[in-house]
């Protein structure tokens, strides 16, 4: 039956070990495919009061993407809300259904997800092309999200202008062709550590190899090259600009200053086009487009900022 948790032992899986102990992992059902979800299940973390406001925090595109983006963040809020951290389908420890992936994929799975894992409207966290797909997520439904903090949100084509592609189409799109740019790209240590270190973060120093080895394992499960390439082919692209004036729930855009892709000039430019719901625009000095890995305080002080605003408005 979708929607049903499917529990897992907490025994290390494979991408579990790259999350803090007493971290769990388990399989929420989707009519698609089932999505690893990562919360608290043990020490040190407090079980979360059976009211508390569900915060989930939902990673970004790319190839080796998984919740482990979040993973040196969503800790700092366990005490106060009911963590949720899934890997999306087709990425990290989900399943990855061989298929041409679109958004409409995700815009379904992530609404079966909320409405399986949480009884009341989630705190949404989200950074990138995932964070643009939560805004028309709680546009589309809006009994599912009260809130959204979300980091260097984009569609890859916002004002019609195409920032995700870095490859000429065809090439992207030829048969074997794909496979093999995934494979260089994707499932090599040295390219990885490069694309993260060059194009990912403002200061190389800051990349662990830890860092690397969580990408590396999430790349390199059966079929991850499908909901990749749908990313890197921009089949997952929109405009995001056509979107935001239909938000209505309270809002928090964090941008960080030095990301190569998604310029601060956009940020603000789309922040602009709703300010009733976007309450704040926060530059992030000298971090990329993963903030919340690259420096985690910062993202931490900038979501809590945001949380404690909300406490006060309600």
């Amino acid at each position: 039956m979708m929607g049903l948790w499917n529990y897992h032992s907490v025994s290390v899986t494979v991408m579990l070990q790259f999350h803090p102990p007493g971290i769990g992992q388990r399989m929420v059902a989707t009519s698609l495919g089932n999505m690893a979800c990562y919360e608290p299940v043990g020490q040190p973390w407090p079980v979360p009061r059976p009211d508390a406001t569900p915060l989930v925090f939902l990673h970004n595109f790319g190839g080796g993407a998984s919740a482990y983006e979040w993973s040196k963040v969503y800790p700092a809020f366990c005490d106060r809300y009911r963590v949720l951290a899934p890997d999306l389908l087709g990425w990290g420890q989900a399943d990855h259904p061989p298929r041409d992936y679109r958004i409409a994929d995700y815009l379904q799975t992530l609404n079966e997800f909320l409405a399986a894992t949480c009884t009341q409207p989630a705190i949404v966290v989200a950074s990138s092309l995932t964070g643009a797909i939560a805004v028309r997520l709680a546009i589309q439904a809006p009994d599912r999200i009260q809130a959204l903090f979300l980091v260097n949100p984009s569609g890859f084509a916002d004002f019609g202008q195409d920032a995700g592609r870095r490859l000429p189409l065809q090439v992207i799109g030829t048969p074997l062709v794909d496979q093999l740019i995934y494979g260089l790209g994707a499932m090599n240590a040295i390219a990885v550590r490069n694309f993260l270190e060059n194009f990912l973060f403002a200061q190389r120093d800051r990349l662990a190899p830890e860092m690397v080895n969580a990408y590396l394992e999430s790349a390199q499960r059966p079929h991850a090259q499908y909901a990749a390439l749908a990313f890197l082919r921009g089949d997952l692209y929109f405009d995001l600009a056509r979107y935001l004036p239909q938000l209505t729930v309270p809002t928090a855009i964090a941008w960080g200053t030095a990301a190569q892709f998604t310029p601060l000039a956009l940020g603000q430019r789309l922040a602009q086009l709703n300010p009733t719901a976007v309450k704040r625009f926060l530059p992030l000095d000298d971090v990329g487009i993963l903030p919340h890995l690259e420096l985690p305080a910062i993202a931490i002080a900038a979501i809590s900022q945001f949380l404690h605003s909300l406490s006060d408005n309600s």
